[in-house]
């Protein structure tokens, strides 16, 4: 039996400097989206509360502050506003993918949160490395996350940005049988060749997988620009452009036009055929691979600050 699954991936503005008011945008936009028959949303890496545009443009001896900043008003999970996400999707009867700013301890870590449509949160997984300046702010993530994982809207995987260079946790997922991946972009960020490289991360993941990509990019506006270049001493050009919210089928083709300034979403309906039409032609997690030439070896251990040494047995 097919499958026709209404998705939508969605470009948006956080409420800058704003936890509470970014969730409250979020879930506005959620509850919008179920009242068109949306089963499933991607929203952008880290919109709540915002992306660390600060750490590309400072320089780390001057970044504390912000950093700090970022701190206080990152998510911690579970929380009330993860309560209020996975309330809004349950309202919905929406699947919901979304990045936050996941604060444990002393640490705040790039983060992918999925609810299913009745609002149980079913993963959240870490960025497994983050990239160049994003090292000064997020910790590292494991393996735990590195998996699909069956929802309402179909079998979905999740990557931030540039872990979409990499393809080996690109592997990861098509070979765990993704049929949604939701990628996630900064957006507002390092201008148009961003955007065309993050464009060709995704038709090519589509095309290798044979599974359809939604992918969501942030935007700032023209205040949030010269909030940003006030607090920093940054020029605008490091904080425009590199937008690209889109949605792609699994042969590698733009559903509808993608969108690259402003606020709103691209919906398009997935249907799952298509998928069965790419992979007999091709099946890289199937009759298009060698495994007894080529495998990929996952470590899914989650990591620990602290393990116990089991006591050892006491003598007869």
């Amino acid at each position: 039996m097919n499958t026709i699954i209404k998705a939508a991936a969605v470009q948006i503005s956080p409420v800058l400097y704003s936890r509470q008011g970014t969730t409250e945008k979020v879930v506005a936009k959620i509850r919008e989206l179920g009242q068109q028959g949306v089963q499933f949303a991607t929203f952008p890496e880290t919109i709540i509360p915002y992306y660390p545009y600060f750490s590309f443009v400072l320089a780390p001896y001057a970044l504390a502050k912000e950093h700090l900043r970022l701190m206080e008003e990152s998510v911690t999970v579970p929380s009330a506003e993860t309560r209020a996400i996975g309330q809004a999707a349950k309202e919905a009867r929406m699947v919901v993918s979304i990045g936050v700013n996941e604060r444990d301890g002393g640490t705040v870590y790039n983060t992918q949160l999925l609810f299913d449509a009745d609002g149980t949160l079913i993963q959240r997984r870490r960025k497994l490395t983050p990239t160049y300046n994003e090292r000064i702010v997020w910790g590292q993530g494991d393996g735990s996350g590195l998996r699909a994982v069956d929802s309402a809207a179909g079998r979905i995987g999740q990557l931030a940005c540039w872990e979409h260079n990499s393809p080996l946790a690109r592997y990861a997922l098509i070979a765990d049988g993704e049929q949604i991946h939701s990628a996630m972009y900064p957006g507002s960020f390092a201008g148009p060749l961003f955007a065309e490289q993050a464009e060709i991360n995704v038709r090519q993941h589509a095309l290798e997988s044979g599974c359809f990509v939604v992918c969501a990019t942030a935007w700032l506006n023209a205040d949030q620009q010269a909030q940003i270049m006030q607090d920093t001493g940054c020029s605008i050009e490091p904080i425009s452009g590199g937008c690209f919210t889109a949605i792609v089928s699994p042969d590698g083709r733009l559903i509808g036009e993608p969108l690259k300034a402003g606020e709103g979403e691209v919906i398009a309906e997935l249907d799952f055929a298509l998928i069965d039409a790419r992979k007999r032609l091709i099946d890289t997690r199937g009759h298009y691979s060698r495994p007894e030439l080529l495998s990929l070896l996952i470590n899914r251990t989650p990591t620990a600050p602290a393990h116990e040494q089991p006591a050892p047995l006491a003598a007869a």
